[in-house]
């Protein structure tokens, strides 16, 4: 073999070396770019993810903030509603206040409510003595049925006449009036203690109207409002 046929085969081995570096060159390449694209890929997927998340996140923050302030807007809704209708009802107690002020007015029937009372306080405490507080403008009312409320009593309970002893002392506040609107007042009636004071009965026409009401205010609540609100 000759210098020509040596330096063809060694060109020729140059050639295939260099042919297969190439393609070699080409696959890394390739293969780098496709590795590429793919941590490309999963690195846009993972943000898209996080956006999403974060998306549903704040969505999420969006609805709740919403359902506080629907929630705060009903309650004070609610709010509203009740405290109209207890200005309403509240009002009503205010006009049968009024009204209680009249009862004193009609001498002969306050008389005979005040004998019924003193009767029915004393069938209530059921002492042999006790102790009774009314108005001053009542008293020389309460100081003539005093007899009859004892015999009443004595008769219903079929007891002896019991010992009413009228405190002179300590009065019950008189009426309301311009000077006194919000002050103690009383509109009638009586108030009756045993002598120890341990065991008292207010029967006056304010403590009556306060139990009338209390008891009959969820029928009043139904009947102005209807479904009561819880």
């Amino acid at each position: 073999m000759n210098d020509t046929d040596v330096s063809k085969q060694i060109q020729q081995m140059v050639r295939f070396i260099r042919q297969e570096a190439e393609e070699k060159a080409n696959e890394i390449s390739v293969s780098a770019e496709e590795e590429f694209n793919i941590e490309k890929l999963q690195l846009v997927e993972a943000e898209k993810k996080k956006i999403r998340q974060e998306y549903e996140r704040k969505q999420k923050q969006v609805e709740v903030r919403k359902k506080i302030e629907y929630s705060m807007q009903l309650n004070a809704s609610r709010i509203k509603v009740l405290q109209a209708q207890d200005d309403v009802v509240n009002s009503m107690k205010d006009a049968a206040a009024k009204d209680l002020l009249q009862v004193s007015h009609d001498h002969h029937g306050y008389k005979r409510l005040l004998k019924d009372l003193i009767v029915q306080s004393m069938l209530r405490l059921k002492e042999p003595a006790v102790l009774l507080r009314c108005r001053k403008e009542d008293l020389h009312l309460v100081e003539s049925v005093l007899k009859s409320a004892r015999e009443e009593y004595a008769e219903k309970a079929n007891v002896h006449s019991p010992e009413i002893l009228v405190d002179t002392n300590v009065y019950l506040p008189p009426a309301p009036s311009h000077h006194n609107l919000h002050g103690l007042h009383c509109s009638g009636g009586v108030v009756l203690a045993s002598r120890d004071g341990k065991i008292v009965f207010e029967n006056t026409l304010d403590a009556r109207l306060d139990v009338v009401f209390g008891k009959k205010l969820p029928e009043i609540r139904k009947w102005m409002f209807g479904q009561v609100i819880a």
